[in-house]
């Protein structure tokens, strides 16, 4: 057999079906059950205390949702002390040093731009903190050399 052929076995398949009974009564029982002396619909406890609990789970799931999204959105806006501590027009008394301390900020606001586009980004992160690592370096360098 080609695919051809199976095509055309499937085409002859959807063709539509009746039931042999009638489906609906046996639906509408199934999702109303009646008393059998009262003919009023039954409820059952089990089914009202699941709702009560599914209503209090869903209602601390949402509370605890927003309290992590305001506690990560507050965390995020404070500044780190590496960004506090580390100012962006520093520049060595040492002329050899001045090169390597503009590349670094450059590098440095670079990384902020693409981490303000990418904000989740660990590689990114990763690289402004290597590169805050270096621009200390470099400055420890400047002491001991001035």
């Amino acid at each position: 057999m080609n695919e051809f052929e199976w095509r055309h076995q499937l085409r002859a398949l959807r063709q539509p079906v009746m039931p042999q009974r009638e489906l609906w009564p046996a639906i509408d029982a199934m999702l109303h059950p009646m008393d059998a002396d009262h003919r009023q619909p039954v409820r059952s406890r089990s089914t009202t205390g699941s709702t009560r609990w599914l209503l209090g789970s869903g209602l601390a799931a949402s509370i605890a949702v927003a309290g992590l999204l305001g506690w990560h959105l507050w965390s995020t806006a404070q500044p780190t002390a590496v960004e506090v501590a580390s100012p962006g027009d520093w520049r060595p008394s040492d002329p050899r040093l001045t090169g390597a301390a503009i590349e670094l900020d450059t590098a440095r606001l670079e990384l902020r731009q693409a981490l303000q586009q990418s904000p989740r980004s660990a590689a990114l992160q990763r690289l402004l903190t290597r590169t805050r690592q270096q621009q200390a370096e470099l400055r420890q360098l400047t002491r001991k050399a001035g």
